[in-house]
């Protein structure tokens, strides 16, 4: 089957022709979180076929936006990795991550009834990116997050975030729930106060700072905008 192109002279239709097929910016974001393999991207993207895998990742690395190699033994794994150019995807990733979440907090009902999954890598970037920036000026604390088997943390150092997959160092608390109570939580169906109340949510460690970690990312994941998605905070 042939590529399909808009075939129209015009920069965002072409970018389309490039990005905008199914899968392709996913597998982008993936390969945000640094060098993976091709087991490990399609663990990351559940549904996609091996076939449809390997000719996006074909396409991209025929485009220059991903480059192919092998590690050295003990490993000798062949990974897949952003280049310069394909990083440069990152502004286009955080501009429609923005727009996502607006959709996740204000339209989540009107998606339909699909039955939504979570990946602790899915969150990264927008953790790392849409924050309460004065509040994080303010704290010096880290946080660890279990949603079902998946685990996150985030290192905040008077301003400076960090948000990376795993478990911390001696995290100040933990916050455990499951991926429904997750999912209720950052689509607002149910308040902090209710969420932490049911049996599948639980915290371990100081509950002060819990209330510390939902205020931070309240803004931008937890709290309805008022109809724009260009009003959530960003932070830089």
């Amino acid at each position: 089957m042939s590529k399909r192109s808009y075939n129209q002279f015009c920069a965002l239709a072409l970018a389309l022709d490039v990005v905008g097929e199914r899968w392709t910016l996913l597998i982008v974001r993936e390969l945000m979180l640094g060098p993976k393999r091709f087991t490990d991207i399609q663990e990351g993207l559940p549904g996609i076929g091996t076939n449809l895998l390997s000719a996006r990742l074909k396409e991209l690395e025929g485009l220059g936006l991903i480059h192919r190699y092998k590690l050295p033994p003990p490993a000798a794994s062949t990974v897949y990795e952003l280049t310069e150019k394909g990083r440069t995807l990152e502004d286009v990733i955080t501009a429609l991550t923005q727009w996502g979440t607006w959709l996740l907090s204000n339209k989540f009902d009107d998606l339909g009834d699909g039955d939504f999954m979570f990946r602790a890598a899915w969150a990264v970037h927008g953790m790392r990116t849409f924050y309460d920036e004065k509040l994080a000026a303010e704290l010096d604390e880290t946080y660890e997050m279990h949603v079902g088997d998946e685990v996150l943390h985030v290192i905040v150092k008077h301003g400076n975030v960090d948000v990376e997959l795993g478990p911390a160092q001696d995290p100040d608390v933990r916050v455990i729930m499951t991926q429904e109570a997750y999912i209720a939580l950052v689509t607002n169906a149910e308040t902090y106060e209710e969420r932490m109340a049911r049996a599948d949510s639980r915290i371990e460690g100081d509950p002060e700072a819990a209330r510390r970690f939902y205020d931070l990312y309240r803004p931008a994941m937890l709290l309805k905008s008022e109809s724009d998605p260009n009003n959530l905070p960003c932070a830089g």
